[in-house]
């Protein structure tokens, strides 16, 4: 791919040093890659400075949210490179999500040569900080100017970065709550739930703001039935049994494929225990719960990597506490190997961490 190359004038020529923690996805690089679809093709690939995009008042994208996007994170390691983290799956996930949305595919390798490239230009703003990373937003949105309701001809595909501090700042120390709802339902079979599309958040917020009434921090969602446990607002639902087992909600149609949960089923024989998906009825979790055969439970996503659930709140105000309500020692230990994972100081499996090269000009 012929990426052109139109930098800023005045590029960072130090390490980024910040003070304090800088916050996870507040702030902007310095550039972005563009690349645009027209006429059938995928063209003109280009880094160009972090600025506003000019769109048509009508575009496809502000009026039917024909958009979707991804999230992955780069990490420097100990010999001062820069490293993805299985940054193939994310770039199949966005194909999925296009998929389902009518948008055109981006050749997978095209689209890991934009964001290594990205990264190479402003490797510079990697944040010198514990737990600190590259934030990696990879997205594409409908660009045509028209108001009947079809799928987009054009499209525009772009990469921006933003270096983030440690999600947990003191580490994985407190649980949250989740309200389980059987008002709000995320997805129906057959409709977008497995595709990260823009409109699946909108839908969201709601939600999430009738959890915050409850005092959670989320919502976790149920089948349209109200009878399977599916996933929580931003992240993949687990819980811990008291054998150690791991158990995922089993993928459908409507459940995001959380990279971590991939992830998570394939590195039962580093965390020594096993990892399993399952469908999960609602009546048999909260039971398990109360019985002690469930101690711990969460959610897997990128920006946390894991967070601890300490209890569930029902609509009537009916409150389940998980073990002792707080984080246990199999959350703490999924964190710790998973973020070791990344940060190179543990070897996993073969092609999951990539060295981003330095081609940039």
């Amino acid at each position: 791919m012929d990426i052109k190359y139109n930098l800023k004038s005045s590029r960072r020529t130090e390490q980024f040093q910040p003070e304090g923690n800088v916050g996870f996805g507040n702030l902007r690089t310095d550039h972005m890659f563009l690349m645009d679809y027209r006429d059938g093709q995928w063209c003109d690939p280009r880094i160009e400075p972090y600025a506003p995009f000019e769109i048509a008042p009508g575009a496809i994208s502000l009026h039917y949210g024909q958009s979707i996007f991804e999230g992955a994170k780069a990490f420097m390691h100990d010999d001062g490179e820069i490293y993805t983290f299985r940054l193939n799956k994310n770039a199949e996930r966005l194909n999925t999500s296009a998929d389902i949305l009518c948008i055109p595919n981006l050749d997978e390798d095209k689209q890991l040569e934009a964001i290594n490239a990205l990264i190479d230009v402003d490797r510079l703003w990697f944040p010198m900080q514990d737990g600190a990373c590259l934030y990696i937003r990879p997205f594409i949105f409908a660009t045509e100017d028209r108001l009947s309701v079809s799928p987009s001809l054009n499209f525009t595909f772009c990469v921006i970065l933003s270096p983030s501090g440690a999600y947990y700042a003191d580490g994985v120390s407190k649980a949250i709550r989740l309200l389980i709802s059987k008002k709000f339902h995320r997805a129906v079979s057959g409709g977008t739930g497995a595709s990260k599309a823009a409109g699946n958040y909108a839908a969201s917020l709601r939600a999430g703001q009738a959890a915050a009434e409850y005092g959670a921090a989320q919502v976790l969602y149920l089948d349209a039935n109200n009878q399977q446990i599916e996933e929580v607002g931003a992240m993949n639902h687990f819980h811990v049994l008291k054998d150690g087992t791991v158990v995922i909600p089993t993928f459908t149609d409507t459940i995001l494929k959380s990279i971590t949960s991939q992830s998570m089923l394939e590195l039962g024989h580093i965390l020594g225990c096993e990892v399993r998906q399952e469908t999960i009825m609602l009546d048999k979790f909260i039971a398990d719960i109360e019985a002690g055969e469930i101690v711990e439970a969460g959610g897997f996503g990128t920006a946390a990597v894991v967070s601890p659930v300490g209890s569930y709140i029902f609509e009537d105000g009916r409150v389940v506490t998980v073990g002792d309500g707080e984080v246990g020692p199999s959350i703490k230990r999924i964190y710790q190997i998973f973020t070791e994972l990344q940060n190179g100081q543990l070897e996993g499996p073969e092609g999951w961490v990539k060295r981003v090269e330095r081609v940039a000009p």
